[in-house]
C-alpha cells in the first residue's frame, strides 16, 4: 500500500527492518526473558521523565542567585540515569555470573560503590579465599569506569573543562586499569562471581532525590563561591564526594560556564579522590585481609 502511494524507499526500508526482526527473533526472545516487570516499568518511567516531565519544566532560573534552572537540572538527571541504565542493561544481558572483570566493568557504570561493597563482602566468603587478586581487579575496573564516566559527563555538559581534566583522570584511569590487568594476570584462571546486587537504577523517586541533591550542591557551591574563597568550594566538593561524584561533577561543570574553570577542575578531582578513599575504606573495613593489600596499595 505504501509503495502504491509513492513511499517506495520507506516501504523497502520497513520491509528490510521487519525481515531483520523476524530473522533475529530467537535472540530477541532471549533478551526479553532476561527482563522482568520492574525493568519494563523503569523504561517507561524514563520515557515519561524525558518526553512528558522535561517539556513541562521552566527554562529560567527559579532562585534569587540564578543557580537553579529546573529544565537544565532535569536534563542532567536524565544523563546520569541513562548512563547507569546502560550499565544495568549490559549486566543483565551479559549476566553477572560471567566473571569478575565483566561485572566490574558493567557494574561500574551503574555504581562503582555498589560493586566495591559487594566484592568486599564476598571476599570474606571461604569460597573466594583464593580469588582475592581477581576480586581486587574487578574493584579497580569499576573504579576505572567511574573515572572515564566523569570525563563523559563533563564532555556532555561543558567540554571546555575536558583538556584540563584529561590529564588527572587519564592518569587515574590508566593506573587503575594497569593494576587491574596485573592482578587479573596473577589471578590466572577465570573466577566466577556471585550476583552483585544492582537494582534497576531509574525510578522517578530516585530521579527526584538526585535532582534535589544536585540542586542543593549547585546552590551551596554558588553561595560559597560568592561569599568565601575557592577553598570553601573545595571543602564542599570533598564532602559531596563522600556520597556521590556525579552531583558535584555536574554542578561544577555547570558552574564553570561562568569562567571558573580551574576551580571546577580542582573541585571535581578532589571529589573523585574523596570518593575513592571512601571506597578504599569500605574494602579495608569489610574486605578480607588478602583483598586489602592490593586495593589499598
Amino acid at each position: 500500500a505504501m509503495t502504491t502511494l509513492g513511499y517506495r524507499e520507506l516501504a523497502v526500508g520497513l520491509g528490510v527492518a521487519v525481515a531483520a526482526v523476524l530473522a533475529y527473533k530467537q535472540p530477541l526472545h532471549g533478551i526479553v526473558n532476561r527482563l522482568d516487570r520492574d525493568d519494563v516499568y523503569a523504561g517507561l518511567r524514563l520515557l515519561i521523565a524525558t518526553f512528558i516531565v522535561l517539556p513541562l519544566l521552566p527554562t529560567q532560573p527559579i532562585d534569587p542567585w540564578g543557580a537553579l534552572n529546573p529544565r537544565s537540572l532535569w536534563v542532567l538527571v536524565l544523563l546520569i540515569s541513562s548512563l547507569s541504565l546502560v550499565g544495568y542493561v549490559a549486566t543483565r544481558l551479559i549476566g553477572a555470573h560471567r566473571g569478575i572483570p565483566l561485572t566490574g566493568l558493567t557494574g561500574g557504570l551503574v555504581s562503582s560503590t555498589a560493586v566495591t561493597l559487594a566484592f568486599a563482602r564476598q571476599s570474606r566468603d571461604a569460597a573466594y579465599a583464593s580469588a582475592a587478586p581477581a576480586i581486587a581487579s574487578g574493584i579497580l575496573l569499576a573504579w576505572t569506569v567511574m573515572f572515564l564516566r566523569v570525563l563523559v559527563e563533563v564532555l556532555v555538559v561543558n567540554r571546555t573543562l575536558l583538556p584540563q581534566l584529561v590529564v588527572p583522570f587519564g592518569v587515574m584511569a590508566v593506573v587503575s586499569a594497569g593494576c587491574a590487568l596485573y592482578l587479573r594476570h596473577r589471578a590466572g584462571r577465570s573466577e566466577q562471581v556471585e550476583s552483585v546486587p544492582l537494582r534497576n537504577p531509574f525510578s522517578l523517586a530516585a530521579a527526584a532525590k538526585f535532582a534535589a541533591f544536585f540542586a542543593l550542591v549547585l546552590l551551596v557551591v554558588k553561595l560559597v563561591r560568592s561569599y568565601a574563597a575557592d577553598e570553601g568550594v573545595y571543602v564542599v566538593a570533598a564532602l559531596a564526594g563522600t556520597t556521590d561524584v556525579d552531583a558535584i561533577t555536574l554542578s561544577m561543570a555547570q558552574f564553570a560556564r561562568n569562567g571558573a574553570v580551574t576551580v571546577a577542575v580542582h573541585a571535581i578531582t578532589i571529589a573523585t579522590l574523596t570518593n575513592t578513599v571512601v571506597k578504599a575504606a569500605m574494602v579495608a573495613t569489610l574486605g578480607s585481609p588478602e583483598l586489602r593489600k592490593p586495593v589499598l596499595g
